[in-house]
Formats: C-alpha cells, structure tokens, sequence
C-alpha cells in the first residue's frame, strides 16, 4: 500500500551569510506560495545488492496539488493508480488496483515529513524547531537546500530540495535504508485559487477501508 508512498520528508538551519541563497529561496516560497499545482516523475532507486553494478529503479508519474495549510493531494497515474489525500485532518491512501483505502489520522502519520512541510511550513524559522536545514551552493540558476531530521527515527536519512525563479523544482529524498527517491516536478502553477473540495475524499463504494 504505501510502495510508491515517500512519506518521510523534512527540513533545518545552519549556515550563514555566504550560503543564503537555498535557505532564502525556500522561506519565499513558504511564505508566498499558498497553492500550487504540478505534474511530477518519481524515480525510486534500492540500494546496490552484491553482484549489481546498480540498484534497481522504478519510475512513476502523476500530479500534485497542495493548499495550506495542511491539505495536498498526490495523484499516481503511471504505473499504477493510486491517490494519496490530505484533508487536514486525515490522510487518505487509495489503492485503485487492490480496491483498498487506507486511513490514518494526519497529525500522527505525517510529522517532520517533504509532504508536511510543503503544505504546512510557513517559514525556515518555524521548520529549524524540528529539522536542520542548510543551503548548498547554487547551481545553472538553481537554489538547493539540504535536510536532516534534528530527531533521528530510522526512516529519514536526509533530503535536498532545489529551487527555480520561485518554483520547487526537485526534491531528493534518502531514506534510512539507503534507498534514494527523486521526484521532478514540470509545469507548476503557484497560486491558482484551488478549492477546499480538491482535498476531500470519499471511500469508492465497495472498497475496504483499513484504519491501523
């Protein structure tokens, strides 16, 4: 159920004057970007086993939406069909092949995760309580910041985010296992007046509902 699931996300703060330009761009878009909308790639890679010159890769792709506070909306439609929902209250996670929703109380899933800051951060002073973010040096005209959870759980490694003339661009997460997910997100529209309505879900008749 959460295969394709990257639900452990998170941000910090070090670094000073000379190293701004990551930490200044993602506090622009925390603080401006009240909505957005974007297609996205997800390449998910495994760590290298013995006798593999690579770890193995799978791509997905769909869409994502998010309005804050509190609410997105991640569509997978390729390879396989699944939603995940955020309605501020309760995460929702819908298995279009198994027929199969899952649902779980938002506060206690999401915690210090990508998908909570992006839809609930609302400045780098606020996300340094809880992850230590620091800027790496630009790059082509992209401003990348790098994570790390302050309360180390196992799942969480780190992650890096870039950011373009406003816009999230990538995201790069290594979780506690070595494995690496890289999402890359095109035609973001930020902004755009999304309705409450976007984010509610409703169990399709005849699915199982499972509430661990």
């Amino acid at each position: 159920m959460w295969r394709r699931v990257c639900v452990a996300w998170g941000f910090a703060l070090l670094g000073g004057a000379a190293q701004a330009d990551g930490l200044a761009a993602l506090d622009v878009f925390l603080r401006e970007v009240k909505s957005a909308q974007a297609d996205f790639t997800q390449v998910v890679t495994a760590p290298k086993r013995e006798g593999q010159s690579a770890g193995r890769q799978k791509t997905s792709s769909g869409r994502f939406e998010f309005r804050r506070p509190n609410q997105f909306r991640f569509e997978y439609l390729r390879p396989f069909e699944q939603s995940i929902v955020a309605d501020g209250k309760t995460l929702w996670i819908y298995d279009v092949d198994l027929n199969q929703v899952t649902s779980r109380a938002q506060q206690e899933v999401l915690g210090n995760t990508p998908a909570a800051l992006i839809a609930s951060g609302s400045s780098v002073a606020e996300l340094a309580r809880l992850f230590v973010l620091t800027s790496v040096a630009s790059s082509d005209g992209v401003d990348w910041v790098q994570a790390q959870p302050r309360q180390r759980d196992g799942s969480l490694n780190q992650l890096r985010l870039a950011f373009s003339q406003g816009q999230l661009t990538t995201l790069e997460i290594e979780d506690g296992l070595g494995q690496r997910s890289v999402l890359t997100f095109q035609n973001w529209r930020s902004n755009t007046g999304i309705g409450s309505e976007r984010f509610r879900f409703q169990p399709p008749a005849g699915a199982a509902v499972l509430r661990p």
